[in-house]
């Protein structure tokens, strides 16, 4: 049965355990956790009682740590094809996040920036991206995580835009510890909301953002048909995590956007789900 989580990047930076423990009351029992959104210091500073300390909070809340996205936002120095000395860091850089994701309990890692490929061809780009996962799954393939290349508008990036192409990587790579997630936003602006692209990805598939373009309140734009997205969701059986992914817009009350926002998921990702009334 599908569940519900939320990102963090929704709720107060640095402090927000009060607001998980109201998370369960919103039918949301699932935290995808932003890195950044935690600690000030995500690499060599980010001692492991910290990192204890946040997985204790959120347990005695409530929510279950589902993984980790926005993975290098405070590391823009970061990149897939950015040469190779910046290229091995970065794989250190992500076996280390891999460790986190583990010993907060999560499994994903949602994949966003730092890999444009700028001036390198793209068929140059998709075998530097194979090597580089094969190495990174080598290296944390007894972490029991798996990485997913987030599929993106091509606003947002030029390498993975489709949902298609992210699971062309993974076929590329063949290894346990590279999956597919799906982004409600990029499955509209890359035109793959249909029976064809959910069916190709259903084996593959580990995660669910439901968004929105800008990461307003779900439903808010327009734009996104969500009921229709959860319709194919449940076609395939799909039963793990569907993630709010919103910014914070009202850092006087976080939750009460984050509560319009799991009305929608409720209705429109739940196992039988109803016409989003956005697009009647």
């Amino acid at each position: 049965m599908t569940a519900f989580a939320v990102s963090n990047i929704a709720l107060t930076a640095h402090d927000h355990t009060d607001e998980l423990r109201r998370l369960p009351a919103l039918g949301i029992t699932g935290l995808e956790v932003a890195p950044s959104r935690v600690w000030s210091e995500t690499w060599h500073g980010l001692r492991a009682k910290d990192v204890e300390a946040y997985r204790r909070a959120a347990d005695d809340a409530g929510p279950t740590i589902v993984g980790l996205h926005s993975l290098l936002f405070d590391h823009p120095e970061l990149g897939l094809f950015e040469g190779p000395e910046v290229r091995a860091a970065t794989l250190d850089f992500l076996v280390h996040l891999s460790e986190v994701c583990r010993d907060l309990g999560g499994r994903t890692l949602i994949w966003g920036g730092g890999r444009r490929r700028g001036a390198v061809p793209a068929p140059d780009a998709l075998a530097q991206a194979v090597d580089f996962c094969r190495t990174l799954t080598r290296r944390i393939e007894d972490h029991g995580t798996c990485y997913c290349f987030e599929p993106l508008g091509p606003c947002d990036s030029d390498f993975i835009n489709s949902a298609l192409e992210a699971l062309a990587l993974v076929t590329a790579v063949d290894h346990p510890a590279l999956r597919v997630q799906l982004d409600a936003k990029a499955l509209v602006e890359n035109d793959e909301v249909d029976a064809a692209t959910f069916e190709a990805v259903a084996p593959m598939l580990v995660h669910v953002h439901a968004n929105e373009p800008g990461l307003a309140v779900l439903g808010s734009s327009g734009a996104v048909d969500h009921a229709a997205i959860g319709r194919h969701l449940n076609a395939i059986g799909y039963d793990g995590f569907v993630s709010i992914e919103q910014r914070m817009m009202n850092s006087t009350d976080p939750l009460a956007d984050v509560a319009l926002s799991a009305a929608v998921v409720r209705q429109c990702y739940g196992r039988e789900p109803r016409e989003d009334p956005a697009h009647r």
